[in-house]
């Protein structure tokens, strides 16, 4: 049945197949119902008043002269100021406040169609194009790459090492037989001056033995 999903919250049926059939011949290219709600007083009421959304404009219907006649108020959404309803012992009086004009307000509109009006309603104000708003599809940012650094080498504190303590040895002064050997190293050095001068062939071997008799003689 088409107009099955319009009656799953009370709604009469021959109703709002007579409002559906009507508003279905308004529709513009790509525009759909959304919902139908009644009024629906507490006495019997044959053709009660309705609401009816579809994605661009709102209708409110009323029929006249016992049914063979019906007056329509249309807005497109942007027309639409805000929505706004009262819930009573019977129903809830639910107002459409347009940009310009008069509000229009039906009452006796059950309590669960007033909530699904007003929360349908309040979307299509946000959105009054109808059109589907679409997710921007993410997109995926590369893993930061962070350089890793290495820690600083520490290096172990150096203990210095204690210079090691000078030791000062005395002085001897030689006495006695350091004299002599001083003694004979000259008289060394004398003796080797002298045989230098002989094997220089500077002195005879006559002046080098008496020279160095003398200097043997000293010991």
């Amino acid at each position: 049945m088409r107009i099955e999903k319009f009656i799953q919250d009370g709604q009469d049926a021959k109703v709002v197949e007579r409002i559906h059939d009507k508003i279905v011949d308004m529709l513009t290219a790509g525009e759909y119902i959304q919902y139908i709600s009644l009024q629906k007083k507490p006495a019997v009421t044959l053709l009660p008043d309705s609401i009816a959304i579809s994605n661009k404009r709102i209708f409110l219907c009323e029929f006249t002269k016992l049914g063979l006649a019906t007056n329509f108020e249309i807005f497109s959404w942007t027309d639409i100021k805000d929505i706004a309803f009262k819930e009573e012992i019977f129903g809830s009086k639910v107002t459409v406040i347009p940009l310009a004009g008069e509000n229009l307000t039906i009452d006796y509109i059950p309590k669960v169609q007033a909530r699904k009006l007003y929360q349908l309603i309040k979307t299509a104000l946000e959105n009054p194009s109808g059109e589907k708003k679409e997710e921007p599809t993410p997109v995926p940012t590369e893993p930061k790459i962070t350089e890793q650094v290495a820690p600083p080498v520490v290096q172990p504190p150096v203990t210095p090492v204690p210079p090691m303590p000078t030791v000062s040895v005395p002085e001897v002064t030689p006495t006695g037989e350091g004299n002599k050997m001083v003694e004979d190293d000259e008289l060394t050095q004398k003796l080797q001056k002298l045989k230098s001068l002989y094997d220089r062939q500077l002195i005879t071997q006559a002046e080098y033995e008496n020279k160095k008799s003398e200097l043997l003689a000293q010991l």
